[in-house]
């Protein structure tokens, strides 16, 4: 979570054309979408209570999909089962001892969109990947302890429906412009 969402990207250089060189520059995406009118202060502040809360759990979610990847990496060049249930058992134990007290701090409506943007960046719900990972039973029992608080491991980010505002948000905090 130190390391920042946004990293600006500015390359510089030429390319040689017909005999002639031409500098160019590439720049990260810049997203231009129509101004935010709110009907009331109420919606003004719960658009900037999404704007935090996503500054803040985008960075797990961008981790998770990382961490999800080496470690699907790494258990495809295990020989056996038992070295893939010790590996997945060792990944276990560290994830809880790094991220259990940053999720004890997370607040109801982070943990919520941390479920989200956890489907939205490995394009699978949490459901799914801790059943892919450490089995049915375990999926289970987190889907059962999600629940007790209200909660869901099987949503799903939908970018083009109910989730829009939420995509417009990420994209701008991950160009680096809110």
């Amino acid at each position: 979570m130190d390391s920042p969402t946004f990293v600006p990207t500015v390359k510089v250089g030429k390319v040689l054309e017909a005999g002639d060189s031409i500098q160019y520059m590439e720049m990260n995406n810049v997203y231009v979408f129509p101004p935010m009118t709110f009907d009331n202060q109420r919606q003004a502040e719960a658009f900037m209570r999404l704007v935090k809360n996503v500054k803040i759990v985008l960075p797990i979610a961008k981790e998770a999909r990382l961490i999800m990847m080496e470690t699907a990496e790494y258990l495809e060049t295990l020989p056996t089962e038992e070295a893939r249930k010790a590996h997945m058992k060792r990944v276990e134990q560290s994830i809880m001892k790094t991220y259990k007290p940053k999720m004890k701090k997370l607040t109801y409506s982070q943990g919520k969109l941390l479920i989200k943007l956890i489907h939205r960046e490995s394009n699978s719900s949490g459901y799914e990947l801790i059943q892919a990972f450490l089995g049915p039973i375990k999926a289970g029992f987190y889907q059962v302890f999600a629940w007790t608080f209200g909660a869901s491991l099987k949503k799903t980010y939908d970018a083009e429906g109910i989730d829009r505002l939420t995509e417009r948000v990420v994209l701008m905090v991950e160009a680096g412009q809110i």
